[in-house]
């Protein structure tokens, strides 16, 4: 007999993990977790390249109702954080209600029985609503090269990291200047014997200022736990006031002269901080923060290569000055697609059409969470929900109050089904787009993850994170289509 849960929740990450948590915290527990690995932690159990940390200070990087005193790095390692991750999970008696090991296959909105049927590879079973907490760097992008899938020697892509290839006296070749690039490539440097960087193009990056913890400072925030609020309250409030580098052409003129000074400090060949040096205004991409990237790279055995990849030859790589280039290893630091999510592809609403289906050309939803003809579904780091300042936590976190809300809603009204008015979404996202029009995000003269195929950003959420939880703040009734049984 096919079971039935009232909520399904799938991933297993902050989104997912945060989302069991309030709902046993709200005295819900008919629901399932479906994971398809055999352990929770989504991003920060999947990416362990050497240096992987989180670029938002610990004391934000956590939920707020399971603190973590225990912090051992101002910017959280990724050990550290999948460890929170699973003493969270046990905490909350999550690994009860977990289904490993399955691959989500397809989601399918039955009309009839007003429910959710889902497939994956160990399951099939219903749900009255699904929660999606498959965030938007799940699924690694692997560079369109010619002749990649012939080169001789290991290759790989970062967020799935061979542990089991040596590296050390090794000639390696990295592709990508990203966020987990600038992370493994100074640890690259300390044991390969030479470290190629493919640059596309050259990123702003920020110092990090990351220190230890002190025994005292975790004794502390253990006993009183108000001392570890007043911190997270202080770096929340320095966060958002970065923001107005975003807004201001002014603040983002001398924050951007900031980034350019730190360059010229730490790097003193004229030719490699030349082409180290964006061409493009601060913000328009993902800023990145190293102290020890620009270090690296001006490393005798690293070298920065800024001409495009032509193609691959054998166990060369050759660019498009006519270099060529041999090496033992290959590694992609490509990032993921984030404006066509994979898992968009396998939920299938009333109409018989994927989220992917009806994401084309552009993603949308309302409130960054719910989407019209997609009953009882609930986006978590959906459309137009990311930040470039502070911690996507915190937006997670106010997205599940949203959801909770909604679910309480329902229950009072004895709806079946709800889902947003299509003008009530197109009214939210016409606000948006509003708002990025203009910005450095559209006008910054980068190209970026944040912009889709037809050059709509529908990533980035282009206000303070204060404002979306305003935004997601109360459940209106109004915008919703609601089915009473």
């Amino acid at each position: 007999m096919t079971r039935h849960v009232r909520v399904a929740i799938i991933g297993t990450g902050f989104a997912g993990i945060g989302m069991a948590c309030q709902l046993v915290l709200h005295g819900i527990d008919d629901f399932l977790l479906v994971e398809r690995a055999n352990e929770v932690g989504g991003t920060w159990r999947d990416n362990t390249y050497p240096g992987a940390a989180c670029d938002i200070r610990s004391d934000l990087y956590s939920f707020s109702f399971a603190p973590n005193p225990d912090w051992e790095h101002s910017y959280g390692r990724q050990p550290e954080i999948l460890d929170y991750l699973r003493r969270v999970a046990t905490a909350y008696e999550l690994y009860d209600r977990l289904l490993f090991g399955a691959k989500l296959e397809r989601a399918e909105w039955v009309d009839d029985s007003a429910h959710w049927l889902i497939t994956t590879s160990r399951e099939t079973f219903t749900a009255s609503v699904l929660v999606s907490g498959a965030g938007p760097l799940i699924d690694p992008v692997w560079p369109r090269i010619p002749g990649l899938d012939t080169f001789g020697g290991p290759a790989f892509h970062s967020a799935h990291w061979n542990h089991h290839i040596e590296l050390a006296g090794k000639r390696v070749g990295v592709i990508g200047t990203g966020a987990s690039a600038i992370q493994f490539v100074p640890e690259l440097q300390k044991t390969a014997a030479q470290v190629t960087v493919f640059q596309r193009s050259a990123p702003w990056i920020v110092p990090r200022a990351d220190h230890p913890t002190s025994a005292v400072r975790r004794q502390l925030f253990r006993r009183v736990p108000a001392l570890q609020q007043a911190s997270r309250r202080l770096l929340f409030a320095r966060a958002e006031s970065r923001f107005a580098g975003f807004r201001s052409r002014p603040v983002g003129a001398a924050f951007q002269a900031f980034a350019a000074r730190y360059l010229r400090s730490q790097v003193a060949d004229p030719e490699l901080r030349a082409a180290l040096t964006p061409d493009f205004r601060i913000g328009c991409k993902r800023i990145l923060i190293s102290s020890e990237y620009y270090h690296a790279l001006s490393e005798p055995n690293v070298e920065l290569a800024s001409s495009r990849i032509e193609r691959v030859e054998g166990d060369d790589v050759v660019t498009a000055d006519g270099t060529h280039r041999t090496f033992d290893i290959l590694i992609a630091a490509t990032g993921f697609n984030a404006t066509h999510p994979p898992v968009s592809s396998l939920i299938v609403g009333r109409y018989g059409e994927s989220l992917a289906d009806v994401w084309q050309p552009h993603m949308s939803a309302l409130r960054g969470t719910t989407v019209s003809d997609f009953p009882n579904l609930f986006l978590l780091l959906g459309p137009n929900t990311v930040l470039g300042h502070n911690s996507m936590v915190y937006i997670i976190e106010s997205q599940i109050d949203y959801v909770m809300q909604a679910l309480a809603g329902m229950s009072r009204l004895g709806a079946t089904a709800i889902e947003p008015t299509p003008d009530a979404q197109a009214s939210y996202n016409r606000t948006v787009q509003s708002t990025l029009r203009g910005s450095v995000w559209s006008t910054g003269g980068c190209t970026s993850y944040y912009v889709d195929d037809d050059g709509r950003n529908t990533i980035i959420w282009p206000h303070r994170a204060s404002a979306f939880r305003r935004a997601v703040h109360t459940f209106d009734p109004s915008e919703y289509d609601i089915v009473v049984s």
